[in-house]
């Protein structure tokens, strides 16, 4: 019922962070498909993307890879964020009583200082986009970026919270440079 989709860009470690994350709906049945939109990758991307059974692609547009979803709803995902437990539900409860496209709640445990928000814009994708194949393909056009695709749109929240990408770098870098 699910496809998942990402761009990435030299992402090894962070596409692995989150496949790790979408392991729950694959067993409960409701990931169909995971597919990697790479912009020439140089790092291992490819063979992480590979060994989870994810599409990987190097030459796509975007209209024919909405077309070819096999999931009846896309989650655009960044690579590195991950949902937090939960999120399965929260995604099957949409699905079955809403039409429109949702975000999941932003981590209230993994939230930019207070400064660093004010007056700050939340990019597309940071906290994931559902939208359902049909929507989807009535918006997409040729050369359009999956942020783009999520930009502007009024969503529902989902009951269900994601660590952004960023966050995941921040615990991983050990350091709040990556806060920036």
């Amino acid at each position: 019922m699910l496809t998942i989709i990402m761009e990435c860009r030299d992402n090894e470690a962070e596409l692995a962070q989150t496949l790790s994350a979408l392991v729950a709906g694959a067993v409960e049945g409701v990931v169909r498909d995971v597919i990697v939109l790479d912009h020439g990758s140089r790092d291992g991307s490819s063979k992480v993307a590979d060994a989870a059974g994810c599409r990987f692609l190097t030459n796509w547009d975007i209209k024919d890879v909405v077309r070819s979803a096999r999931g009846d709803w896309l989650l655009l995902l960044e690579p590195g964020a991950r949902p937090v437990t939960g999120w399965v539900d929260a995604v099957v409860d949409h699905v079955a009583v809403n039409t429109g496209p949702a975000r999941f709640l932003g981590s209230r445990s993994h939230r930019r200082p207070f400064f660093k928000r004010l007056g700050r814009r939340v990019p597309p994708l940071e906290q994931g986009y559902l939208v359902s194949k049909r929507q989807a393909s009535a918006t997409v056009r040729t050369g359009m970026a999956l942020a783009d695709v999520a930009r502007g749109v009024k969503v529902r929240r989902l009951v269900a919270e994601i660590v952004p990408a960023w966050a995941v770098k921040a615990m991983r870098a050990g350091s709040a440079d990556a806060l920036n």
